[in-house]
């Protein structure tokens, strides 16, 4: 297996599987007449493009070292030359195209990113946790929008509450029938607002991809591809690449593509005979694989190669069809939230590895910025809520001010807008107040340091305390200390303490149900309390203040 990288892309990243006993893909040849070399047309070489974790990103993504990437207009000129080279293509992505969204997909609830994914001829999606983000009814808008088939094997009472999705969907190819089969995360409901799945249940990805696989295979289906929004979350004592990903990919047999998403790491790997993959997020990498299947060679696939692109905007002329149907939602967009309301000396970095796993300057930001609003005595909020640096990758029209992104003056200092709180905060999720005990306190932040020194969606960033806890030690008993700023300690016990954070935290999400005792009002827009927060303190320095502790890891 090779490593996944999770950083320092490049321009392009080849790597070819070879299932066992077949002719490597340069054995290929047209009929000559010669016995036993096959005829062009008993081959098919069927092109899979596909991208990982979309979230809507619409607009080049500014990766350090290599420039502008992606983006929706540059994607659909790549794609339309490795269509143009072989027609027999499909594009799939595997799950969370929307939700968290870039600024320019995310303020028109990713209708723009629905209308893209249409226009460039999207075969399948599936489900991930950010799908249900905005609930049911608002999914099933978008299923009912989209020209293209969801597919989930794994949604118990799937027909109870949701409608035109199947377990899996079948692709005519050139005459050969490819299976396209769903699988949905299975920690999605603790990931997003509880309620929001209805009543559906998530059950086991391998087991449901079997079962669809059989099914399809009694319809014809001679190919198969399993979409599942599964992710490389590490590696094993011997480097091997594992989560749950590898997990699902060992678990099923019989498929010859296997595309993950959700964890934003590139990998490649081959398990129980089948190329197995993962992008880079948000359009930073696609995969472009052929699996070559022969008709004559008992009809099944008989190589599959594929290579990872870096789609650098600036090498390819943007789709005009692309630039004129996000024209008016630029438009729009600058009459809301060009706004100039600050300045930062430096970028608020937000890397997802540690936002998720330990105090950063835009945690405390964010958190500093609640607790001021409401004047409470301490301040939480999930890192995994936190979804772009300041200033964000929000474009404003007015080119002549300081942002990191390509095409505007050079910071830092930086200047700050508007659309970058609604970046920075895209969930639409309100702000909490609401009083708890110091026992409460103490189980909030032994959930938040559970999987340290792994990241977790749940891990808080806080303000008006300062906590130590031990990583080494088991979960559930790594907190060692809890103190409010002024150094009075909080006991494990009943006294209560005034609190804000947000509504998805407070409701049971990322697994707090400590907090889902139905106490809390709900007040403002959190993405609108950062923004006057920011605006009323004018100039930002991104610094840390030692809040969170780890004393296995001092240095972290």
């Amino acid at each position: 297996m090779r490593s996944p990288s999770r950083f320092g892309l490049v321009a392009l990243v080849t790597a070819t599987a070879a299932v066992s006993g077949a002719l490597p893909a340069s054995a290929w040849s047209p009929y000559d007449g010669r016995p036993g070399n096959p005829r062009r047309s008993d081959v098919v070489d069927i092109q899979v493009l596909n991208v990982s974790d979309f979230h809507g990103q619409l607009d080049p993504l500014n990766v350090h070292g290599v420039g502008d990437v992606g983006g929706a207009a540059a994607l659909s000129s790549y794609w339309r030359a490795d269509r143009q080279k072989n027609p027999d293509t499909l594009l799939l992505t595997a799950g969370d195209a929307v939700g968290a969204s870039a600024p320019i997909s995310g303020f028109f609830d990713d209708t723009p990113t629905i209308r893209f994914m249409n226009y460039a001829g999207f075969d399948a999606d599936t489900f991930g946790n950010h799908n249900f983000d905005k609930g049911l009814e608002h999914l099933q808008t978008q299923i009912d929008d989209a020209r293209f088939p969801y597919v989930s094997a794994n949604l118990r009472r799937l027909d109870d509450n949701l409608s035109g999705v199947s377990p899996y969907a079948i692709k005519n190819v050139d005459g050969v029938k490819v299976a396209i089969i769903g699988v949905t995360n299975p920690e999605a409901p603790t990931l997003v607002a509880p309620g929001n799945l209805g009543t559906m249940t998530v059950t086991d990805p391998a087991a449901a991809a079997m079962r669809a696989r059989t099914e399809a295979a009694r319809h014809g289906a001679r190919v198969f591809i399993a979409l599942g929004h599964l992710g490389i979350e590490g590696t094993d004592q011997s480097g091997d690449p594992t989560g749950p990903l590898t997990d699902f990919a060992q678990r099923v047999h019989g498929f010859d593509l296997v595309l993950g998403d959700h964890t934003d790491v590139q990998y490649q790997g081959r398990i129980n005979g089948a190329l197995v993959l993962e992008n880079r997020s948000k359009g930073a990498t696609y995969a472009r694989t052929t699996l070559t299947y022969d008709r004559r060679r008992g009809g099944r696939v008989v190589n599959a190669a594929s290579e990872f692109v870096v789609p650098v905007s600036g090498a390819v002329q943007p789709d005009p069809d692309v630039v004129a149907m996000l024209k008016p939602y630029r438009e729009e967009m600058a009459k809301r939230y060009d706004s100039t309301v600050g300045t930062a000396t430096g970028l608020f970095g937000n890397e997802e590895s540690d936002v998720r796993g330990r105090e950063t300057a835009l945690g405390d930001l964010t958190a500093d910025a609640l607790r001021a609003t409401y004047k409470t005595q301490v301040a939480f909020t999930n890192g995994g809520g936190i979804r772009a640096a300041l200033p964000s990758g929000y474009l404003p029209a007015d080119t002549s001010l300081r942002r990191p992104s390509s095409g505007y003056a050079a910071g830092p200092p930086y200047d700050l807008v508007t659309g970058d709180a609604y970046s920075v905060l895209p969930f639409g999720n309100q702000s909490l107040t609401r009083t708890l005990t110091g026992a409460q306190l103490w189980a909030v932040l032994e959930h938040s340091v559970s999987k340290a020194p792994g990241t977790f969606g749940g891990f808080l960033q806080v303000s008006g305390l300062r906590f130590t806890y031990d990583s080494a030690q088991p979960a559930g008993s790594r907190v060692q200390s809890v103190t409010l700023d002024d150094g009075t300690p909080v006991a494990n016990d009943a006294t209560t303490y005034t609190a804000a954070t947000n509504n998805f935290t407070n409701a049971g999400g990322d697994g707090y149900t400590m907090l889902a005792d139905g106490q809390g009002a709900s007040r403002n827009l959190m993405a609108a309390d950062l923004l006057d927060y920011v605006t009323a303190r004018k100039t930002l320095t991104p610094a840390t203040d030692g809040r969170i502790q780890d004393v296995s890891r001092p240095d972290a």
